[in-house]
């Protein structure tokens, strides 16, 4: 809030690291803010500490979803550029050293 009373727009960062600290908050520390908040709006503390709750579960949620967007996102782009994921390397090359065993158990197998 700037000095005159007017509301300022919040950036999106700041607002986006306020709802990672509410969604990061110990249930402790909800109630502790729920019960503040309880008495200084006037309202029933067990329903304000439902709403800090409510609120903080569906930060949570939201988190979540766009962790799991994100990581959608992520293998689109490395699809698109033609790059591969670690785990399917490995598995490649796993596979690379099976065939090169069998080829040399057979070429033992030839000359024997």
């Amino acid at each position: 809030m700037a000095a005159n009373g007017s509301h300022d727009p919040r950036p999106v960062s700041e607002l986006l690291l306020a709802g990672i600290g509410w969604a990061t908050m110990s249930v402790e520390a909800m109630e502790e803010l729920a019960d503040e908040l309880a008495r200084r709006v006037g309202v029933e503390r067990n329903a304000m500490r439902d709403a800090v709750r409510d609120t903080v579960a569906s930060w949570r949620a939201e988190f979540e979803r766009l962790g799991e967007r994100r990581d959608e996102a992520l293998e689109r782009g490395l699809a698109r550029a033609g790059l591969a994921r670690r785990e399917e390397l490995e598995d490649l090359a796993l596979r690379v050293a099976q065939l090169e065993h069998r080829l040399r158990l057979l070429e033992r197998d030839r000359v024997a």
